[in-house]
């Protein structure tokens, strides 16, 4: 049992904020102790003793984990690479190619930039993070590939989200190492810390071919699918392939369904909201990479008016350099203007906790409500940049844009202690990738 004690406000959803104590038992949310001051050693409500390493979050605001629903872990190793800064994307992905090639993409260097990438995460309050794995060259040994990413996460104390991806592959052989990878893997998926999922990169990189076998295969083994779509790039290349926009190729390839998210959706009619809103699909928002890329502004309210849950994420540290989801949380938050409405702190805090775990089917994640999983951060703000902040719920986004939590609690475990990683010294990760992958000139 673990008890975070005294906060000055916990975040339990978008509706409920509390005063007071958190009691954690057997990885999920026992109950609240609202208004209650509480010591080391006290009994709670339920007569237990606790535990004698309760974490005091006096002067702090205690959220449920972030949940960064669209990242690519293998970019962690190959951030602002010469050619890929204010470059189009047709020139953009052979400069990263390249790079990978020159790395050789194999379980190793899967598992060094995975590690790099959630252990970022959890330093920045990602409790769980979704790897969308685009990049399988040829003849590579793609289970493998799949546990070390896996195992890195697990080492950590992180939540992973393994998407077996798909770019230009063959669409018959995608399918089957898809398959190869959920059998391998599917039995380390009970506790919760790793879940599978599904997805081509696009329409404008994969067949219809390879839509249709990887909805088999979700379909199979009873996965979620995600997929990128509307950033500009996938409009134009849709368009002049198939005299469709991606949309619309989606609904004919039968990937507008309630199982299926869709990362990016910058360019996108109102008449296609109305349909996405209609078929019941989730919508990832990913303003860190679309930005920099050139993509443009998801039509967030819009999307969100119509009825669509949106989460957020970071996308790769090869468009996004950062895998800090809170601070893009804070760019989504104040580009939002630009294409419709404002969005509140609250409501864009919501799109990176419960908005992106809907995106992911898991109800337990991104909240804090009694059964919930114990996943949660706790953030200092006590200090002088959140000084004369009114809200200090509002003022994790508004102020501090380079916020970091204190401690981060996964499963009900500790997992960053006084903004340090408790399973893994970061200099090694940092110096393991620095021997994997040496920087450029």
């Amino acid at each position: 049992m673990l008890t975070i004690a005294n906060a000055t406000r916990i975040v339990v959803d978008e509706r409920t904020e509390l005063t007071g104590t958190l009691v954690l038992r057997d990885g999920v949310v026992a109950e609240t102790l609202t208004g209650k001051e509480t010591a080391p050693g006290e009994v709670t409500a339920a007569g237990e003793p606790q535990n004698p390493e309760t974490l005091d979050a006096s002067g702090c605001v205690v959220t449920p984990g972030l949940v960064n629903a669209h990242h690519h872990l293998l970019q962690s190793a190959f951030r602002t690479l010469p050619g890929t800064r204010g470059v189009a994307m047709r020139d953009w992905l052979p400069t990263m190619a390249a790079a990978y090639a020159r790395a050789g993409v194999d379980a190793e260097l899967a598992a060094v930039a995975a590690s790099v990438g959630v252990a970022e995460g959890l330093l920045c309050g990602v409790t769980t993070v979704a790897d969308h794995h685009l990049t399988w060259p040829s003849g590579a040994d793609s289970v493998a590939i799949a546990i070390a990413t896996a195992d890195a996460a697990r080492a950590l104390g992180g939540r992973l989200v393994f998407v077996r991806g798909s770019a230009r592959d063959d669409p018959q052989e995608a399918a089957s190492s898809a398959e190869a990878i959920v059998r391998a893997l599917l039995p380390r998926t009970g506790d919760g810390m790793l879940q599978l999922a599904i997805g081509p990169a696009g329409v404008h990189s994969d067949s219809r071919e390879t839509f249709e076998l990887f909805a088999e295969v979700a379909a199979k083994y009873g996965l979620r699918r995600r997929t990128q779509a509307n950033e500009q790039v996938d409009v134009a290349i849709a368009l002049e392939k198939y005299g469709k926009r991606p949309i619309d190729l989606l609904e004919d390839w039968g990937w507008l369904e309630s199982d299926v998210t869709l990362a990016h959706l910058c360019d996108v009619t109102g008449e296609e909201i109305r349909r996405l809103a209609a078929s019941g699909i989730t919508a990832t928002h990913a303003p860190g990479c679309d930005l920099p890329m050139g993509w443009g502004i998801a039509p967030v309210a819009a999307l969100r008016a119509a009825g669509i849950v949106v989460g957020l994420g970071t996308s790769g540290g090869g468009s996004n350099d950062a895998g800090h989801l809170l601070a893009d949380a804070r760019l989504a938050m104040q580009v939002a203007p630009l294409v419709g409405p404002p969005i509140a702190a609250r409501e864009v805090l919501a799109m990176a906790m419960a908005g992106s775990a809907a995106g992911l089917g898991r109800s337990e994640l991104g909240n804090l409500r009694p059964g919930s999983a114990a996943d949660l951060c706790i953030w200092d703000v006590s200090g002088v940049a959140d000084a004369g902040v009114t809200d200090p719920v509002a003022g994790l986004l508004w102020a501090n844009p380079g916020r970091r939590p204190k401690h981060v609690v996964v499963a009900g475990r500790v997992v960053v202690r006084d903004y340090e990683l408790v399973d893994a010294d970061e200099r090694e990760l940092v110096a393991r990738l620095s021997a994997r992958v040496p920087r450029q000139a």
